[in-house]
C-alpha cells in the first residue's frame, strides 16, 4: 500500500510536469485543491525540499520548480507501479474467481447480446449520443496510453446499448458485464500481450453513426473476437 508520503510526491511530480511553466509551492498546493487533495502548502514545501535533494526537481530562481530529466524518468517508473498495482490486483481478484473458459464463455455470450445491440444502435442513434461516443472515445485514447481508460470502455459500451434502447438486452448484457467487474481485468490483460481496443471501438462508433447496421453488427463481432483472442493469448503465455 502506498504511503501518503509516496502518494504527495507522485501527485506533485505530475502536477509540476503538467504545468508549462515553473511552479511554486502555493500553486502547487492549489492545484492539488483543484484535483481533490488536500495537502497544505508546509507538506509541499518538504516535498519539494525531498525532490530537490534527489535531484528530481530544480528551481528556476524565484519562479518556482522543473522536472528534471531524472524527475520525468522517476514520474514515468511511479506511474507503470500503480497501475500495474492497481490492475494487477483487479485482474488476480477476478482471476481468483474466473478461469480463461469460463472468461471466454463470457465474451461469446457478450458477443451475441451486443452485435445486436450494435444493430440497434445504428437504427436508433441520435446527434446527441453520437456526440457522446466521440467525446468517450477521445478520452479513452487519452488514458488508455497510461493504461487507466476502463471506465471509459464501459461508457462506450453503455451508450451502444441506450442508442439501442432495448431495456431487456441492457439489463442482459449489466448480468454478464458482472456491473464491471471484468473490464479492469481485461484492460490488464490487453496491457500484458499489447493489443488496444481504440481501432476497434472507432471502426464500431463510425458504423453506427453512419447508420449502418450491417457494418455495425460486424464490426461488434470483430471486437469480442478480439477480445477473445487476446484472452487465450494471455493464458497461452503463463
Amino acid at each position: 500500500m502506498q504511503t501518503p508520503r509516496e502518494s504527495h510526491r507522485f501527485h506533485i511530480l505530475e502536477v509540476i510536469e503538467k504545468s508549462e511553466a515553473p511552479l511554486g509551492a502555493n500553486q502547487i498546493k492549489k492545484e492539488l485543491s483543484s484535483l481533490g487533495l488536500n495537502i497544505s502548502e508546509a507538506t509541499v514545501g518538504r516535498v519539494l525540499f525531498g525532490l530537490d535533494q534527489e535531484t528530481l526537481t530544480k528551481k528556476e530562481g524565484f519562479k518556482g520548480r522543473i522536472l528534471t530529466e531524472q524527475g520525468q524518468n522517476a514520474l514515468r517508473e511511479m506511474r507503470i507501479q500503480r497501475e500495474r498495482k492497481e490492475y494487477g490486483e483487479e485482474f488476480f481478484k477476478v482471476l481468483d474467481s474466473t478461469s480463461e473458459a469460463e472468461l471466454v464463455e463470457i465474451l461469446v455470450a457478450r458477443r451475441v447480446i451486443e452485435s445486436q445491440l450494435a444493430r440497434m444502435a445504428a437504427l436508433h442513434i441520435t446527434p446527441e449520443i453520437a456526440q457522446e461516443m466521440q467525446d468517450t472515445i477521445d478520452r479513452q485514447a487519452k488514458y488508455s496510453k497510461k493504461g487507466i481508460a476502463a471506465e471509459y470502455d464501459v461508457q462506450f459500451h453503455k451508450l451502444i446499448s441506450r442508442s439501442a434502447g432495448n431495456k431487456v438486452l441492457d439489463a442482459m448484457l449489466d448480468l454478464i458485464r458482472q456491473d464491471g467487474q471484468l473490464t479492469p481485468a481485461l484492460e490488464y490483460i490487453r496491457k500484458k500481450v499489447k493489443s488496444s481496443i481504440i481501432v476497434d471501438h472507432k471502426k464500431i462508433m463510425e458504423a453506427i453513426i453512419n447508420k449502418d447496421p450491417n457494418t455495425a453488427e460486424k464490426a461488434m463481432i470483430e471486437h469480442m473476437d478480439n477480445l477473445i483472442r487476446d484472452v487465450n493469448k494471455y493464458w497461452g503465455k503463463m
